[in-house]
């Protein structure tokens, strides 16, 4: 109220005689709790009732967006009596959001953010074409120009990494485009993809160091493919291990916690990861993920504590 705000700010040494000129303002909304929802935004309660943004709890235009296309998606196809679109915590942001809200619930506007994600890896923004187009094409929402161009970045990216991967370059091929990026000679045959894992060495420098034309390793050689290679090669071990953790969490539901455990104990959780597996004491590790305030960090260390 504004009486409130102008005798606040009338407290604040200094302003004891202020004369405000405009009030501040926030803005307030009433939600219901999206554990009611299923992964389609349909409301449990009442069939054919999709729930999407502010209603559940959520703050950002970009969280209210995400969840309109999918609560628009599966009320078209709710009417045409097809299967539900489901995005996985695995597929897109999308899903993380919509998996975060069903099942932990949220205490607080929910916004989206990065660390949210156990995937953060695989849900980058220079592959989101790759992983999203195939199943908007067949939504009908993208064309078939579309579909075709994404096959083409794919094909093209796979091909680039293949010659990479059976390339070699020669040390006086090399060493001079080393030199100049200050990173060390090389003293017989590497393999490309050796190469480009330096933190120094750039895709594009390594093939002109290679003196690679088009024709050697295909006519796409587009900036987003070029991109797309460089980072699967660079980042390639950490990807691989984010894969791994991935098939791994997502049979967590079946690794059982034992009851009356002392979460106390464990130093290395948060105070409130403490607090809330003590009060909860879930069955399982996959029922802890899914505890509001239980972070995929928290995860990660009670899979190690019990690989014990």
């Amino acid at each position: 109220p504004e009486s409130v705000q102008f005798e606040a700010l009338r407290h604040i040494p200094g302003f004891e005689n202020c004369k405000p000129f405009r009030p501040g303002y926030a803005i307030e909304y009433d939600y219901f709790p999206p554990t009611q929802l299923g992964y389609d935004l349909e409301t449990k309660a009442v069939c054919g009732l999709y729930f999407a943004g502010q209603i559940n709890g959520t703050t950002g235009y970009e969280e209210a967006a995400c969840q309109g296309l999918i609560a628009g998606i599966n009320a078209h196809k709710k009417v045409r009596a097809e299967a539900s679109f489901v995005l996985s915590r695995t597929d897109a942001y999308i899903g993380v959001l919509i998996d975060d809200l069903i099942t932990k619930g949220t205490e607080e506007p929910y916004r989206m953010f990065t660390s949210r994600a156990e995937y953060r890896l695989l849900l980058r923004q220079d592959n989101a074409d790759l992983r999203l187009t195939p199943m908007a094409h067949e939504l009908g929402l993208v064309s078939d120009k579309q579909m075709a161009r994404a096959e083409q970045k794919l094909e093209g990216t796979n091909s680039l990494q293949f010659d990479f991967e059976n390339t070699s370059i020669t040390p006086e091929a090399a060493n001079p485009m080393l030199k100049l990026v200050d990173s060390a000679p090389i003293q017989q045959k590497t393999r490309l993809t050796k190469l480009l894992a330096r933190p120094q060495v750039s895709i594009r420098a390594l093939i002109l160091a290679s003196q690679i034309s088009e024709s050697e390793i295909g006519s796409s050689l587009n900036a987003e493919i070029l991109d797309q290679v460089e980072i699967a090669i660079k980042y390639g071990g950490y990807i691989d291990k984010e894969k791994e953790l991935a098939g791994r969490l997502t049979n967590i539901d079946h690794i059982p916690l034992k009851q009356d455990f002392d979460y106390s104990k464990l130093n290395a959780l948060s105070n409130e990861a403490r607090e809330k597996l003590l009060a909860v004491q879930p069955k399982s590790l996959g029922q802890a993920g899914r505890i509001s305030g239980i972070t995929p960090a928290d995860i990660s260390y009670l899979m190690v504590y019990l690989g014990r």
